[in-house]
């Protein structure tokens, strides 16, 4: 495999570039990133309108939410393949149809995240910010997002890890990404699909790995904060603090 790495490493981190499309790792971390980018604004939008007490926002958004999830991310694909070029009237590339498909899917679960840390915040920081005068939207976008958005970080990094693995279904609208490099390597070498899909598989589990140790180190920095914090609140509340023992 060693051998294979070395003599092909151009095409597994970039895939034809500059001679061709961009493509390999790059590729799938960009197609990552672009996803979680765009879907970011929507899943807000999604989460805000799951919880509105009007039903005219609430069950709209409650049913995208549910029929996107209850689809299977190929599914999607298809369906972004043959219908964005009809919606927006003009040809996509593979690229950028896999973002749509991405965008689309991503939202519908990170608006789940972000509805969850909406919910775990205590209803009194809400109260807080009205009795301060703050209105509706002010309330949403300078108290609650930002906790939320703070104490959802470990999920939303274990989505991204879930969409950089969902990359690879990319290969079937031919899009130059990690998998169909390996897949262009092997019609290369023809007798060693084992040694390069085994090199796929190894260095999915390194990126993913990573990331996954990333969210469990900022899950730790989460809980310390919070815990410095309720030891601070404790001290200032507690009587014996402050008076000198006798």
């Amino acid at each position: 495999m060693l051998e294979i790495v070395q003599n092909n490493w151009t095409l597994l981190l970039v895939g034809q570039y500059p001679a061709g499309p961009l493509g390999g790792i790059v590729a799938t971390l960009l197609l990552a990133i672009a996803g979680l980018a765009l879907a970011f604004p929507f899943a807000i939008l999604l989460a805000v309108a799951r919880l509105s007490p009007y039903r005219w926002v609430n069950w709209p958004a409650t049913a995208v939410v549910n029929i996107v999830r209850g689809m299977p991310f190929l599914m999607v694909i298809f369906w972004s393949y043959f219908a964005l070029p009809i919606l927006i009237g003009r040809p996509l590339s593979g690229f950028w149809t896999l973002v749509g498909a991405l965008v689309l899917y991503e939202s519908a679960y990170l608006a789940e995240i972000i509805r969850a840390g909406i919910q775990a915040l205590p209803r009194g920081q809400e109260e807080a910010a009205r009795s301060l005068g703050f209105g509706y939207f002010r309330t949403l976008t300078f108290v609650i997002l930002p906790q939320a958005l703070y104490n959802s970080l470990p999920a939303l990094i274990g989505q991204f890890v879930s969409l950089i693995k969902e990359t690879s279904l990319g290969y079937v609208i031919s899009v130059n990404e990690f998998t169909y490099a390996a897949s262009q390597l092997n019609s290369q070498l023809l007798v060693r699909p084992v040694e390069v899909f085994s090199i796929l598989a190894i260095t999915y589990f390194i990126v993913c790995f990573a990331l996954t140790q990333s969210a469990r180190w900022v899950e730790q920095r989460i809980a310390r904060t919070r815990q410095g914090k309720s030891s601070g609140m404790q001290i200032q509340t507690n009587p014996l603090a402050t008076e000198p023992m006798p």
